[in-house]
């Protein structure tokens, strides 16, 4: 199972935290590891590329980790494209984790 963790303070998404593999089917055919990786992914290189927020980022792919800090002090600009895209992001995963929630445990905290 994945565990995605959205951490919020003052009702803004801070960080994002994914642990584990979903076991949904064998590595290379998991649909489900594959959509919530790719959604994931796609926003981490939003956060850093397109906005250009320089956030804190670590992955090991075979521990199936993944965490995104955004930094304490955000320009209102980089605030609202970090907001459109993690609230997007929370979104995609939410939808995911309706239709597969044997394989995907879902935190907003």
């Amino acid at each position: 199972m994945t565990k995605v963790t959205f951490f919020k303070k003052e009702g803004k998404i801070t960080a994002i935290e994914c642990k584990g593999h979903t076991g949904y089917a064998e590595r290379g055919e998991d649909i489900v590891c594959a959509s919530l990786s790719s959604i994931v992914q796609t926003a981490v290189l939003g956060i850093l590329q397109v906005a250009g927020i320089k956030a804190d980022y670590a992955v090991d792919e075979a521990e199936g980790y993944l965490k995104l800090t955004l930094p304490g002090a955000l320009s209102a600009g980089a605030r609202h494209d970090a907001d459109v895209i993690l609230n997007t992001l929370l979104l995609g995963v939410s939808d995911l984790y309706e239709g597969f929630s044997d394989f995907i445990e879902l935190e907003v905290k």
